[in-house]
């Protein structure tokens, strides 16, 4: 399988503020049936593998961020809007996802389940979370950021916590470095194979792979049948969690400190 970083279909280009170039923008919104998507199944049909594109997709209102998990036959099997729009920033001019969904992958070594998550989503521990209540295995995640110790350390927690691999593609750091983007891409793609602890209680560094700052094309082997093991005999993911007293967790009062105007806290009405 292969993991694009975010927005690929534009190298994640901002939206732009005058109205011309905003409409230029815009007129990227494409489909699943798509032109653009479209060359990216014939592929996967053409090599038997599967693709996670990104692309600016085609919406009601606004286009929104979105990923589709191709398969191997180059059917559609998921497709998966980000729901953490950075709406600080240009995303406030797309359209948010309203959940978060999972599919089985059919895979040459046997099916998989497999959920997405875009970016900004890895910040929110709910993100991997709901994956994982939904039956996630692997969660793929499209990637645009630069990524520090801090975030990096988001997806080993991700996999850690919830018992699933998790894999992230990022963009290389752009030549030459921009001197106005604090926050360009570093590289760093990553992935962790959520078996922390082996059967006599040792810890592990489950780390399969990290890039470096440059161009590369990284690739991770996940043991699926070692991880189901896992699962079956260890602590987290969804074993010994007491919901009953999450109830805090989908209240929309957030504190005054965290109060912001343009965070958009609740599902446009419209979903797929």
């Amino acid at each position: 399988m292969v993991l694009f970083p975010e927005l690929w279909q534009l190298g994640y280009a901002a939206c732009p503020d005058e109205p011309g170039e905003r409409a230029a923008w815009l007129a990227h919104a494409t489909t699943v049936d798509g032109r653009f998507v479209s060359r990216f199944r014939e592929l996967a049909r053409e090599l038997g593998l599967a693709i996670v594109m990104t692309y600016l997709e085609d919406w009601p209102a606004a286009p929104r961020n979105s990923a589709t998990l191709i398969d191997r036959y180059g059917d559609p099997v998921l497709t998966y809007a980000k729901v953490h729009t950075c709406d600080f920033g240009m995303e406030a001019a797309m359209t948010p996802g309203d959940g978060f969904r999972v599919a089985d992958l059919d895979a040459r070594a046997g099916s998989v389940r497999i959920g997405i998550m875009v970016c900004y989503d890895r910040e929110f521990p709910e993100s991997a979370r709901a994956l994982m209540l939904g039956g996630a295995e692997l969660i793929l995640t499209p990637n645009s950021c630069g990524l520090t110790t801090d975030r990096l350390g988001q997806f080993r927690a991700r996999a850690f916590e919830n018992m699933v691999g998790v894999a992230m593609a990022n963009y290389a750091t752009p030549e030459p470095l921009p001197t106005d983007d604090a926050g360009h891409c570093n590289g760093h793609s990553v992935a962790f194979s959520g078996i922390c602890w082996d059967r006599e209680g040792n810890p592990l560094d489950h780390k399969l792979v990290e890039a470096g700052e440059g161009e590369e094309l990284l690739v991770a082997t996940f043991d699926l049948d070692a991880l189901r093991a896992y699962r079956e005999y260890e602590t987290w993911g969804d074993a010994y969690r007491k919901p009953a007293c999450y109830q805090v967790l989908s209240d929309n009062a957030p504190l005054p400190v965290f109060a912001r105007p343009d965070s958009r806290r609740t599902p446009l009405p419209y979903s797929q």
